[in-house]
C-alpha cells in the first residue's frame, strides 16, 4: 500500500490547497475510530463537522444504503419513486412540519431557505419586489457559496469573492435587542445558528432562542434555525432549539441526515412557508434521489427512538466535566452542549493547529477553527472510556505544552 507520507504528497501537489488537513491518511473506520493507511489507529473527535453522529459504517445505516444500492439510485425528481414519501413524512413527523424540501449539501438547504424567505416575503407578507432583507449574525457559518459569503465576517471566507449579494443585515450574536433595532418593513426573516459550531462551539445566552423566537412571531418575520451541525442528536435533544422549547418556522438540516454515507439536506416547514415554491421555481438533480431517501429514512428511524439524543445528553455530561477540570491548567474556556465542546488553549502555549497536531500524536483526531480553539465531537457511538481517554491525551498534550523548554 502507498504510504501516508507518498499520499499526502500526491495530494498537495495536485488539488487545490481549499483546506489544510492534518497529515494523516485515513484508510478504513469503524465506530469512533478511524485507521490510516500505516495501520494506526485514531479516535475520531470531529466526526466530519457531525455528519458522523451516529458513527463509522452504522450498521442499520450501512445496510439500508446496500439494500437501496441493489435496486435503485437515482430518477430525479421527474418521477416518483418508493423511498420519497416516507423521507418526507418521516422528516415532517421529527420536525413537526408538514412539507420537506431534499437537497443535498447544507449550503443548498441554506441557499433554499433564504429563496423560500424571499419568497414567502413577497407572496405573503407583502414585501415590494426586490427589497427583501434577512437578518444574520456575526461570525455566522451557512456554507461557502457567493451569496452565503456576502454577509460572512470571517475574513477568509468572505474576502476576495465581491460582488457581494445584497439583502442581508449583520448583528452581534447573542442579541435579541440587536435583531430587534435591525428589523424594518422588509424584513423576512432571521438567520440563526441556535449553537455557532466554525466560530468555536458558541453557546447563547440563556433565553436568547425564546426571545427571538418571541420577536419574530410579534414582528411577522421567519425564524430559520441553521441546525445543520447542532442538530440531529449532537447536543443531546432531537435539535439545539428544543433546549429552550423553541420551534422556528423554518429547519435547515443536512450533515448527520445522510448518515456519513452520501450528501443528504433538506429544510421542513409548515405549508404556509414551504407552499409558496412552485414548479420550477426550485430544484436539483440529486436532490431526494432514492439512496438519499434510503440512508435519511434509517438515520430518522434511529432518531425516531431516542436513543442517541439520550446517549449524547450522558456522555456530554462527561466530556463538560472533565474539560472543565482544564480550565485554569493551560486551558482558558470550555464552551459547548451535549457531545459538543469548543476548547480554547492559553494562546501563549499553542495554537489551534498546533494542539490539533499534537492529539494527532496521541492518537486523537480533532480539528482547530479560530486561533487557540479546538473543536471536540465524537461520534455519539463513542464508548464512555475512550472519551475520557481522549480528554486524558489532551490534558497531556496542553501539560507538555505548558511545560516545554
Amino acid at each position: 500500500m502507498t504510504s501516508s507520507a507518498e499520499l499526502i504528497e500526491l495530494s498537495e501537489r495536485r488539488s487545490a490547497h481549499n483546506y489544510h488537513p492534518l497529515p494523516v491518511v485515513i484508510h478504513e473506520a469503524e465506530g469512533a475510530w478511524v485507521t490510516d493507511v500505516d495501520g494506526k489507529r485514531y479516535l475520531d473527535c470531529l466526526s466530519g463537522y457531525s455528519s458522523l453522529n451516529f458513527g463509522h459504517r452504522n450498521e442499520k445505516i450501512i445496510q439500508a444504503a446496500q439494500d437501496q444500492l441493489q435496486r435503485l439510485t437515482l430518477t430525479s425528481r421527474a418521477f416518483y419513486h418508493d423511498q420519497f414519501a416516507q423521507f418526507c413524512a418521516g422528516l415532517g413527523d421529527l420536525t413537526g412540519k408538514d412539507l420537506i424540501l431534499p437537497m443535498n449539501t447544507g449550503a443548498e438547504a441554506v441557499e433554499t431557505a433564504i429563496k423560500v424567505a424571499r419568497k414567502w416575503g413577497y407572496d405573503v407578507k407583502g414585501v415590494e419586489p426586490d427589497r427583501a432583507n434577512i437578518i444574520v449574525m456575526e461570525n455566522n457559518f451557512h456554507g461557502r457559496t457567493t451569496t452565503i459569503v456576502s454577509f460572512s465576517t470571517d475574513p477568509d471566507a468572505h474576502d476576495g469573492f465581491g460582488p457581494y449579494t445584497p439583502g442581508f443585515r449583520v448583528v452581534p450574536y447573542g442579541s435579541a435587542e440587536a435583531i430587534r433595532a435591525a428589523v424594518d418593513a422588509n424584513t423576512v426573516a432571521v438567520l440563526v445558528e441556535p449553537i455557532q459550531g466554525e466560530a468555536g462551539v458558541l453557546v447563547p445566552p440563556d433565553g436568547y432562542l425564546s426571545d427571538v423566537r418571541d420577536l419574530c412571531t410579534a414582528e411577522g418575520i421567519l425564524m430559520i434555525a441553521d441546525e445543520i451541525q447542532s442538530g440531529l442528536g449532537r447536543t443531546g435533544q432531537t435539535f439545539a432549539c428544543d433546549h429552550e422549547g423553541v420551534v422556528p418556522d423554518v429547519y435547515v438540516l443536512g450533515k448527520a441526515l445522510g448518515g456519513g454515507v452520501v450528501p443528504v439536506s433538506a429544510i421542513a416547514a409548515n405549508r404556509d412557508v414551504l407552499g409558496v415554491i412552485h414548479p420550477g421555481q426550485h430544484g436539483s438533480t440529486f436532490g431526494g434521489n432514492p439512496l438519499a431517501c434510503a440512508v435519511a429514512n434509517a438515520v430518522i428511524e434511529i432518531l425516531a427512538t431516542g436513543e442517541f439524543q439520550a446517549r449524547a445528553a450522558k456522555l456530554g455530561e462527561v466530556l463538560h466535566t472533565r474539560l472543565r477540570e482544564l480550565v485554569g491548567k493551560g486551558v482558558v474556556e470550555v464552551r459547548g452542549r451535549g457531545l459538543w465542546a469548543g476548547v480554547d488553549v492559553d494562546p501563549d502555549l499553542a495554537t489551534g493547529r498546533e494542539l490539533s497536531k499534537a492529539l494527532m500524536k496521541r492518537g486523537v483526531l480533532a480539528k482547530d477553527t479560530h486561533g487557540s480553539t479546538i473543536r471536540l465531537a465524537p461520534p455519539i457511538v463513542v464508548r464512555e472510556d475512550d472519551l475520557v481517554w481522549a480528554i486524558d491525551q489532551l490534558a497531556d498534550a496542553v501539560y507538555e505544552f505548558r511545560n516545554k523548554g
